[in-house]
């Protein structure tokens, strides 16, 4: 299936698309195409029914302290690859 843009740059999906993916997506766009991923109604009831018990007798708290070194580890992580590849490009 494809689809054009219109004069504004809006895509129409076919009703028949939007009754099974619903008509909020996020854009994910890679360096070749774009993907549209369909974003649940509820985000929070799928995230649970994807991650099921996982996080059974968790607190907020303790996940949200997770998530932040987590995401705090990536960052630097990161950052000392950029550096590296500066580094190396700079040689």
């Amino acid at each position: 299936m494809s689809v054009e843009t219109d004069s504004h740059g809006r895509l129409y999906l076919s009703s028949e698309l939007r009754q099974k993916y619903g008509e909020k997506f996020h854009i994910v766009e890679y360096d070749d195409r774009l993907e549209l991923i369909p974003i649940e109604e509820d985000p929070l009831r799928a995230v649970r029914e994807a991650a099921g018990d996982a996080f059974e007798g968790t607190s907020v708290e303790a996940l949200k302290k997770d998530a932040l070194e987590q995401a705090q580890n990536e960052a630097k992580a990161d950052l000392e690859r950029a550096t590296g590849e500066a580094g190396d490009a700079s040689e």
